[in-house]
């Protein structure tokens, strides 16, 4: 893993996701080199020859003037990184600036597949309404492995058991769902008493990764094959949209709110989770 550390005029951006004004990324680069990971464009901007997942950069940044003016803002981390990568073990680049905007009534978001988390569990909880994240697209560890190289899938959900048990409002980010592979409705089974929200994504392939996911699909899941073209050679949409239709029958049948690009952050916290669909976002990738 090449390390280096790099000086960054600011850490908060302003944020053209629907779920956030800023956005924070306190890494460029992540150690768990998700094989189908879309921030790996970040290269283009970097200049990073390596390997997406070989290379991590440590952003360092001023402390932040006036942070109170963040005040009622929703602050994301993160957009392009996992801001608790093992790294951050070492670094702290992440708790650095949750203590910065502590105790000024920001609106905090983490989006993760770690259990690091854990560790800032008091201090992430002093922001009101707060969030976390994990993103889990498989049960299976074998699976698992050969996507990303983040923690197991059963220490993400254990984190996830700890947050909602201390009080954090929690999502089950069901992220990218691989068509013929990912089991939406066991996932939801094992996560709907331990989070608020299930949100729904579809894959994507694009940049230089689609290759690879399709040459893993043709080598591991030949039978797969012909779904993966139809999908992202020939853009048929069939598939997402009988997945959509079976997950509102499913939800229906669970008495699990189902809506599509809605935040449902209203619903108060002992409320079963509502399943968010954002299949359709955007178009498909091909």
């Amino acid at each position: 893993m090449i390390v280096r550390e790099v000086p960054a005029k600011s850490i908060l951006t302003k944020s053209n996701l629907p779920v956030s004004d800023y956005s924070a990324n306190p890494y460029v680069g992540c150690s768990h080199a998700c094989k189908y990971c879309y921030a790996s464009f970040m290269k283009r901007f970097t200049n990073h020859p390596e390997k997406w997942g070989s290379f991590v950069d440590v952003k360092t940044w001023p402390p932040l003037k006036h942070p109170e003016k963040y005040a009622g803002r929703e602050i994301f981390l993160s957009s392009v990184t996992d801001p608790y990568q093992p790294l951050e073990a070492k670094y702290c680049r992440t708790r650095r600036l949750l203590e910065e905007l502590s105790g000024h009534n920001v609106r905090l978001s983490i989006a993760t597949k770690s259990d690091l988390a854990i560790r800032d569990i008091d201090l992430i909880r002093s922001f009101p309404g707060a969030r976390v994240s994990w993103s889990i697209n498989t049960l299976d560890e074998d699976f698992r492995a050969e996507m990303d190289s983040a923690v197991s899938i059963g220490r993400r959900l254990e984190a996830m058991r700890v947050f909602h048990e201390a009080g954090v409002r929690t999502t089950c980010f069901i992220s990218p769902i691989f068509p013929g592979i990912t089991d939406v409705p066991a996932i939801i089974d094992r996560v709907r008493g331990i989070c608020n929200l299930v949100w729904l994504e579809n894959l994507n392939l694009r940049g230089s990764f689609k290759g690879e996911i399709l040459s893993w699909i043709r080598e591991n899941r030949p039978e797969l094959e012909g779904l993966y073209r139809e999908i992202y050679a020939e853009g048929d949409m069939s598939y997402w949209h009988g997945l959509d239709e079976a997950m509102r029958a499913y939800c229906d049948a669970e008495g699990l709110p189902y809506v599509r690009n809605d935040d449902t952050m209203s619903r108060d916290f002992d409320a079963p989770p509502a399943v968010v669909n954002y299949f359709f976002h955007g178009e498909i990738t091909r």
